[in-house]
């Protein structure tokens, strides 16, 4: 009689549904600015001009990356008088980028 080793039980797979809407969410944040948009805003929040100097790009580029961030539900803003201040709106955002911090470092330009 062979002995069975017991296995440590896993947790379900997750749905074909949620990992759709993962790769969604992978795609929106696949770009160099946007990931520097989401390290910055991880830190305080950014009007779209602060962001646009800090990625090195005009401002109605960074415009764009910050509308389809809000469209994806990634970020929200907040108007103050004539300024939009933006900021992180899914707390996993500190999770992903996080790793990727640690895989491709965070010194640098």
């Amino acid at each position: 009689m062979t002995s069975k080793q017991a296995t440590p039980k896993q947790p379900p797979l997750t749905s074909l549904v949620a990992l759709e809407e993962a790769a969604e969410l992978l795609k929106t944040l696949a770009h160099p600015h946007r990931l520097r948009i989401v390290q910055m805003l991880l830190r305080g929040r950014y009007t779209v001009g602060e962001l646009a100097e800090a990625c090195e790009i005009p401002s109605h580029m960074a415009s764009e990356h910050l509308r389809l961030m809000l469209r994806c539900d990634l970020l929200d803003s907040h108007k103050e008088g004539r300024k939009v201040f933006y900021r992180i709106a899914e707390p996993q955002l500190g999770d992903i980028l996080g790793s990727i911090e640690r895989r491709f470092g965070g010194g640098g330009s």
